[in-house]
């Protein structure tokens, strides 16, 4: 755990009591701060107050006794419209932080020789892949990597600090509307594509969020950008007349210049006079696809600006074993292979796996995202066959018109039908979960709903489930 500082003697009122609330509170007082929780479910403060946290209702609290607010980053801080308790902070002149910003400060208060190295990825898709693939070439490059934030481990929760360590931090909208003080030693801005727009009141907004991730850098500090999107290559070309850090621009699919870039799968280094093969990533099994590519190009860059040896770089790129729920292998049966790609929560997301196969069954659905699947009709021709869940089975059906396609309810029936028709078209093929939706319809996350359908295709060998196929067939 790291112990927050800046807060000591002081009181936090801490809202929402999942696991970044929690693990704020204990790291507040480890830190010698006093904390106020409330939650509006009665199992969470029961939860809490079992673990001996002081409860209070922060409804009818004195909220001029409250150093901060720690929200939880999935209460909306603007839009729809203010939290309650967003309301109450403001009226009593309170500020509202999230936990990233509780680490930020922390780090900023420590010695310049106990400060870790910081490195910070955000973007709309490939957020997780990119951190697990730097956290990953750090370890394999000897240095004490510490990776969490809004992938595995809370921020708060990883090992405390020293000056030897790096931490590698996902970080998503939602948390950098609540940073003020983040200050990356290299901050990565790998996309942006429209999502989250109900939370931030429009592009403007999550454009807003997202470019928080620079807003703190200076002399020093490195920003790796993509500029494969409209918003990225603005938000680049401002940077660099800024002209206060170094600028690293990356792309997967051109060449640029003073960048690193991908082109027909084999990476290249053209940040100095003399352009570099790096790595061929078509021998890295875990990286398929273009928009894999990228995350190689900003995890290379990444890497290289914390002095990581260009080959030992390379060598981790091709070693990397993969993230779970990211375009994961579950399984192979009778020549059908599953691909779980449940992170995959909105279309552009989508887009990324299906454009990797030429043919395959599609699993979708689920809450869908402004825009629904609209955006993906140039790859219709290469459904096989959908099979749609959750809220949006309905609208999916009505976009995906003549394209074939069922409504399949739940993802243990989806999983089902689309084995039984992979498998009776013969030789080798795909079925995809790769949903274009949240998942809070039918599962509490997307890990959740990426077990059960790796649950589920397990099922399909269970001897219960041979039997049955037998008599049905």
């Amino acid at each position: 755990m790291i112990p927050v500082r800046g807060f000591e003697g002081k009181c936090v009122a801490v809202f929402g009591l999942a696991r970044s609330g929690l693990t704020a509170a204990r790291a507040l007082i480890a830190g010698g701060a006093q904390v106020a929780l409330w939650d509006e479910r009665p199992a969470a403060r029961e939860a809490a107050a079992a673990e001996g946290f002081p409860i209070v209702d922060l409804s009818t609290a004195d909220w001029s006794r409250f150093a901060a607010l720690m929200l939880s980053p999935g209460v909306p801080l603007t839009h729809p419209e203010p939290h309650w308790t967003v309301v109450k902070a403001k009226a009593a002149g309170v500020e509202v932080l999230g936990d990233i910003e509780l680490f930020a400060r922390t780090v900023n208060a420590a010695p310049a020789h106990k400060r870790p190295k910081v490195v910070v990825i955000t973007g709309t898709n490939g957020k997780s892949t990119t951190t697990a693939l730097i956290g990953h070439v750090c370890k394999q490059a000897g240095q004490d990597a510490r990776v969490g934030g809004n992938i595995g481990i809370g921020v708060l929760d990883l090992d405390d600090m020293h000056g030897g360590a790096v931490y590698v931090l996902e970080v998503s909208s939602y948390q950098l509307d609540l940073t003020s003080s983040l200050k990356p030693d290299v901050a990565v801005l790998l996309n942006i594509s429209p999502d989250h727009l109900d939370r931030h009141g429009g592009m403007e907004g999550y454009v807003a969020a997202k470019r928080r991730v620079l807003l703190n850098q200076g002399k020093g500090d490195t920003a790796v950008i993509g500029v494969d999107d409209p918003w990225c290559q603005q938000i680049c070309t401002e940077t660099k007349a800024a002209n206060r850090r170094t600028i690293v621009p990356i792309s997967s699919g051109r060449a640029i210049g003073r960048g690193v870039y991908a082109l027909q799968g084999v990476l290249y280094d053209g940040t100095a006079e003399r352009v570099v093969e790096v790595a061929d990533l078509l021998r890295a099994r875990s990286l398929p696809g273009p928009h894999n590519w990228q995350n190689a190009a900003a995890a290379y860059a990444a890497c290289r600006a914390l002095g990581i040896p260009p080959t030992d770089v390379a060598d981790g790129l091709l070693s990397f074993p993969g993230l779970v729920h990211r375009m994961e292998k579950v399984g192979v049966i009778g020549g059908v292979t599953f691909i779980n790609d449940s992170k995959a929560t909105n279309a552009d997301a989508a887009r990324q796996a299906m454009s990797s196969y030429p043919r395959f069954y599609w699993i979708a659905g689920g809450v869908p995202k402004a825009g629904g699947i609209d955006s993906l009709s140039d790859l219709f021709p290469r459904i096989a066959k959908a099979y749609l869940i959750g809220q949006a089975a309905d609208s999916f059906a009505k976009t995906l018109g003549p394209a074939p396609h069922e409504i399949a309810g739940d993802l243990a029936t989806a999983v089902a039908h689309a084995f039984h028709d992979a498998k009776a078209r013969g030789g080798e093929q795909v079925v995809l979960l790769s949903p274009a939706c949240a998942s809070f319809d039918q599962f509490p996350d997307f890990e959740a709903r990426g077990d059960a359908f790796r649950q589920a295709v397990q099922d399909l060998t269970a001897p219960a489930a041979t039997s049955s196929k037998g008599a049905s067939a």
